[in-house]
């Protein structure tokens, strides 16, 4: 299966290392600045390698070297572009989070998918974390029983050194603020865990610390579920002085777990009304990992390459994405108007929060 990279940037590590481990056929790499294509192939062994090609232009790439399948690592702005362009072309796309920037662009992925008949998969790789596959086994074997309310806190550091960086990030165009990047894992794990159907959100978010960003480094959020369950969400960048945690609760009329570490990568609570001999095993559980993005990655491009030869859906795919970008939309709009928000949500997108902090001079 032929593969490439679009993107060569933060991310893109985790997207050539989940490539390599899936002995992919690494047919080319692009990213408008060459030096970093070739960092990324010398880290790989790659860069005496003629078979890989090098380019800056995506759709050079596309057209002239026909992939079956691309990862997309670029600035979050240029997701949905790129993605339908690949799509459009009959290529199989896994695409960085978040999916897209506007609910208009995430329904059009999905639609052109559909239509070309291509596989999507979006790159929320926490849900292939040990312990959130425990934690999913035992919620649909029902372990919990009746759902009650749960709560997603990711509290991470990213300093001005972090954001200047790249002339994108925490614009509303290009990122987002802290719950579109760094939060967005966590919010789409509580909104799978908790069934998905959401009926109401009141969302509010700030820039506290953070003054030459045009996007929040701080959200808060009440959701409503349909199917009773409550739920709160607490996203920042602004724990100092490095991130402290991404930890998942879930409460059942049956069960409690506690999932935490710096990713959602530990079980550090783990009870149920009728233990078994194995619960005992889950109750430290521990994986270890590189970086705050953990191991997913890996897990993920082998289950898109399961979908594609076999013909099945992704684990993970452009409706996950959707749903997710849907409920960090919503706790921008809540913001935006100043009160809760009912879904679905129709058409909003980030830039529409554009000058939303500058108005009250925050």
């Amino acid at each position: 299966m032929r593969y490439a990279l679009i993107g060569c940037g933060r991310i893109a590590v985790n997207h050539m290392k989940a490539a390599v481990s899936n002995r992919l056929d690494v047919a080319a790499v692009c990213d408008v600045d060459a030096q970093r294509m070739e960092a990324m192939l010398q880290k790989y062994g790659m860069e005496q390698r003629p078979s890989v090609g090098r380019y800056t232009d995506y759709r050079k790439m596309v057209d002239e070297c026909s992939p079956d399948l691309v990862s997309i690592a670029t600035d979050s702005g240029l997701h949905a572009e790129i993605a339908l362009y690949c799509i459009d072309r009959g290529v199989h796309v896994i695409i960085e989070k978040p999916m897209a920037m506007s609910m208009k662009e995430a329904d059009e992925i999905i639609r052109l998918s559909e239509k070309k008949g291509v596989k999507v998969s979006a790159c929320h790789q926490n849900r292939f974390n040990l312990a959130v596959q425990e934690m999913r086994k035992a919620l649909e074997a029902g372990r919990f029983g009746r759902l009650s309310h749960g709560s997603v806190h990711i509290r991470w550091n990213r300093n001005e050194g972090y954001y200047r960086q790249s002339h994108w990030r925490g614009t509303w165009s290009g990122d987002g603020g802290a719950l579109m990047n760094q939060c967005i894992h966590g919010i789409d794990l509580l909104r799978w865990t908790f069934g998905g159907e959401i009926e109401e959100v009141y969302g509010q978010t700030r820039r506290q610390f953070h003054p030459y960003l045009e996007a929040e480094d701080v959200g808060m959020a009440v959701v409503s579920f349909k199917n009773g369950a409550v739920a709160t969400i607490e996203g920042t960048t602004n724990v100092y002085p490095q991130n402290l945690e991404e930890t998942l609760y879930v409460f059942g009329e049956k069960g409690t777990v506690k999932l935490g570490g710096t990713s959602t990568n530990t079980i550090d609570v783990w009870n149920f009304s009728e233990e078994t001999a194995e619960d005992l095993e889950k109750k430290e559980l521990e994986e270890k990992t590189g970086n705050v993005y953990g191991n997913g990655h890996t897990s993920l491009f082998a289950d898109m390459i399961h979908a594609i030869r076999t013909g099945c859906r992704p684990y993970v795919d452009a409706y996950a994405g959707r749903e997710a970008l849907e409920l960090v939309l919503a706790i921008y709009k809540s913001q935006k108007e100043g009160q809760a928000v009912r879904l679905p949500l129709g058409e909003f997108a980030s830039m529409d929060m554009t000058g939303c902090f500058d108005k009250r001079g925050k």
